[in-house]
């Protein structure tokens, strides 16, 4: 794919924060307006959250508990509602909000006179992005990046006519501002604290010029008659550094002393070091016409229902760049909003969602190769499982650890918030735990399984062994909790949230439990533990069918309330789960199929992650049309003119997860099976992606011409068992030596050990792409 295609690029600034262009390493973001006369770059620190850690106490949660129960299995929901907002929620009821760092504020002196030939771009193959204009005959270039090697936010700007740049620059944090001032004879600070409690930060941008002159006039830098011009800005917490004006002083003096080209040298190997491992074209007749168009005229194309294959190929990069820019290495987890966010009050506090918002953020992840990126997970789950543990004791009495449906910067796992239909669900540590499983089964690390993925995984299997209850039926349920934020209909005409069993939380626990013996088996340890877990295991209610056809959402076929309702919860088994598949469970698979209908019927998917799981869904079914179809809709409807996610308001989640269903339209590996091409659209007639990535240890090539598979290679990074599945019949070989691997197992499933370092070329055995296609 050209460079040109991976650029999101405009003719004019942007007007709103949603539209302007994102740049970040994980801890450092910013956003970029491309403004000419006042330009206004808002940024973003990821530990910069309101207040500090709260104590809260739920002195009555657990011997209200039973009661609870009581009142659920009588059939009253309504009245264990109203007992379990009093009992169960502690004071505070929120958790504090992420908040803006503030804004770097360029004021040029510049004439009145017409700007020309603008473009504002980013390259998301370099991680920079770019403003330039022509005023008064001088054309002016800018230059935007965050370097996770040097861990600053560098803009250089510079012009093709000498001592042509004069601007002033501040540091502002309106409303909130604490203290700004000089900093040295070239730099200026501003500092403060977040609230009371909370983390005390600071911001430091030091100019260093080519000709001209720099000064410090009262708390602005300025830069005057200058040839070129870079701003060095770093800012830190107290979160990880007890004295953050060191730190950004030190990383600024070593950007200094590195300078400006070595500094950008290092950012784009980095970048790309992790961006250009994966490789997706889907050709395009129209491909030299929609590149000449920016992109938000794309997007308008798009919405008026004209194909744009580039676009998606576009979006699905823009979802790996957003993750790398907002989730590296000692960096905290994306967030609602990945890692940008403008505002003091955002929505949902900009928080981690655990019930399908934060899971979503990292399903691209280790598919798209992007393993690393995940690592800001698995530290936070080292501190919920330690909050997790006092949480599982007081209100509920159990072993092990629970968090509930949100979390917050100090990795808080209390019932947060009063809205019944989602705050009493103790999953969110269970799914999470999830996350560790599945790096394993991309990596096969055994040391990481070992030292922290079995340990966290084996204490929240730990909490429902305590915390499940039989029902009338002898099976093992939970009680209280709810299928998140849907609302079911008694036959007597009452609603009610909290439910005995609902079935995302039996399909969670499978999963888990199905991980932790698997985990187990291979870590040789365990073994009477494993044994219970299998016997709970198989007390679990199964997914059932309802009288509509539809899965059932609850462990009783109730009636919904909201038909079209945005979470389909109970589709977990589907996806990301593996317990429902097409080929294994087919009644199973039509009834999910046909609780996707029911849901679009009356509306569902009108939310930006809603309608990304959707597609995931589709994906997951094989059915490449439908999924292609809510793809199309994601991105006529769920998306801003930056490609940036609509719930709306802005969310990150249906970036992340838009990305993750395109990969999983070309490549899926659960269940120990690797589908290729498994939901490709009658669309995408030919094309070709590299670098995914397939459980058990495997990195993909995949080429397809006129619809069919033409060759894939699997590079195996791990010894091990490699299982295809495939409709068509396939010619296996080592790409070295043209080795027959294996030919045919029962005419849909072929299988082989495969070496790790060898790649293994498959192919149809009844296509012959010899002969040219006529196809158009």
């Amino acid at each position: 794919m050209s460079r040109q295609q991976l650029k999101l690029w405009y003719r004019r600034p942007a007007e709103n924060w949603v539209n302007a262009l994102p740049v970040g390493n994980g801890k450092l973001g910013a956003m970029i307006f491309g403004r000419v006369e006042q330009e206004r770059i808002q940024i973003n620190e990821d530990s910069l959250w309101y207040g500090g850690p709260k104590k809260r106490e739920q002195p009555d949660a657990h011997k209200h508990l039973e009661e609870i129960r009581r009142l659920m299995f009588e059939g009253k929901p309504q009245d264990a509602e109203y007992l379990a907002r009093m009992a169960m929620t502690p004071g505070p009821k929120y958790f504090a909000p992420y908040q803006t760092l503030g804004d770097i504020n360029l004021y040029f002196r510049q004439s009145n006179g017409e700007t020309t030939n603008y473009r504002r771009e980013l390259d998301l193959s370099t991680g920079i992005a770019k403003t330039s204009y022509t005023l008064d005959g001088t054309t002016y270039h800018r230059e935007i990046f965050v370097s996770a090697i040097d861990q600053v936010l560098v803009i250089r700007l510079s012009s093709d006519r000498p001592g042509a740049i004069s601007f002033s620059t501040n540091l502002s944090r309106r409303p909130f501002e604490g203290t700004s001032g000089k900093e040295g004879a070239e730099s200026i600070v501003m500092q403060g604290q977040c609230g009371p409690d909370g983390v005390q930060y600071t911001t430091v941008l030091k100019a260093v010029a080519e000709g001209g002159n720099v000064q410090i006039i009262g708390d602005f830098v300025s830069v005057e008659a200058v040839d070129s011009v870079t701003l060095y800005v770093a800012a830190a917490t107290t979160f990880r550094h007890p004295e953050p004006l060191v730190v950004c002083q030190s990383r600024i003096a070593a950007s200094v002393a590195k300078g400006f080209e070595a500094v950008r040298e290092d950012h784009v190997k980095d970048h790309r070091s992790l961006f250009e491992r994966v490789q997706l074209e889907i050709e395009d007749s129209n491909e030299a016409e929609v590149e000449a168009l920016p992109t938000d005229e794309r997007l308008v194309r798009v919405q008026e229902g004209q194909a744009d294959h580039g676009l998606i190929s576009l979006f699905f990069q823009y979802g790996r760049y957003l993750l790398m820019g907002s989730s590296r290495r000692g960096s905290l987890p994306a967030n609602l909003q990945g890692i940008w966010n403008e505002s003091h009050t955002p929505p949902w506090e900009s928080d981690f969602h655990l019930n399908i918002n934060l899971q979503m953020n990292y399903w691209p992840a280790e598919v798209c190769n992007l393993a690393e990126c995940h690592e800001p997970v698995f530290d936070l789950m080292d501190r919920l499982m330690e909050n997790g543990r006092k949480t599982a004791r007081e209100i509920y009495g159990a072993r092990g650890f629970v968090a509930h449906h949100t979390t917050n910067l100090w990795a808080e796992t209390d019932i947060c918030g009063i809205y019944v239909p989602a705050i009493f669900w103790p999953m969110g540590g269970a799914w999470m735990s999830l996350h560790l499983w599945e790096h394993y089964r991309f990596g096969g690390d055994r040391d990481f399984l070992g030292a922290r993925a079995y340990p966290i995984m084996k204490e929240a299997a730990l909490f429902f062994l305590d915390f499940l209850i039989e029902d009338e039926q002898g099976r093992l349920v939970t009680v209280p909790s709810l299928s998140p934020e849907n609302t079911y209909r008694l036959p007597n005409g009452n609603e009610g949230v909290l439910s005995i069993g609902p079935s995302m939380d039996s399909q969670i626990i499978h999963a888990l439990l199905a991980a932790c013996i698997e985990a187990g088996t291979v870590l040789d340890t365990d073994k009477e533990f494993l044994e219970e877990l299998e016997q709970v295991r198989n007390r679990l209610p199964e997914p059932a069918i309802g009288k509509h056809g539809q899965l059932m959402e609850w462990a009783v076929d109730y009636e919904e309330v909201e038909l079209g309702h945005r979470h389909i919860s109970h589709l977990f088994a589907l996806h990301p789960g593996e317990q429902i598949t097409v080929h294994h469970t087919p009644d199973l698979a039509e009834a999910a199929r046909r609780t996707l209908e029911r849901r679009l019927a009356h509306g569902g998917g009108h939310t930006g992650w809603s309608r990304a799981w959707i597609i995931n869904f589709w994906a997951r079914l094989h059915d490449g049309e439908r999924a292609y179809i809510n793809l199309m809709e994601l991105l006529s409807h769920s998306v801003h003119t930056s490609l940036l996610g609509d719930h709306p308001p802005f969310q990150i989640d249906g970036n992340f997860g838009g990305t993750a269903a395109i990969a999983e339209m070309l490549l899926q590996s659960h269940r120990d099976e690797i589908l290729l091409l498994p939901a490709l659209p009658k669309a995408w007639r030919h094309g070709r992606v590299s670098g995914l990535r397939a459980r058990g240890g495997f990195e993909v090539e995949i080429q397809w011409q006129d619809g069919q598979l033409k060759e894939a290679v699997l590079h195996a990074t791990q010894d091990g068992l490699c299982t295809i599945r495939s409709e068509s019949p396939l010619v296996i070989n080592r790409e070295e030596g043209d080795v027959l691997v294996v030919n045919s197992i029962d005419g849909s499933v072929y299988c082989f050990t495969a070496e790790a370092g060898i790649r293994y070329s498959v192919q149809c055995a009844n296509i012959d792409y010899s002969i040219p296609s006529t196809s158009k």
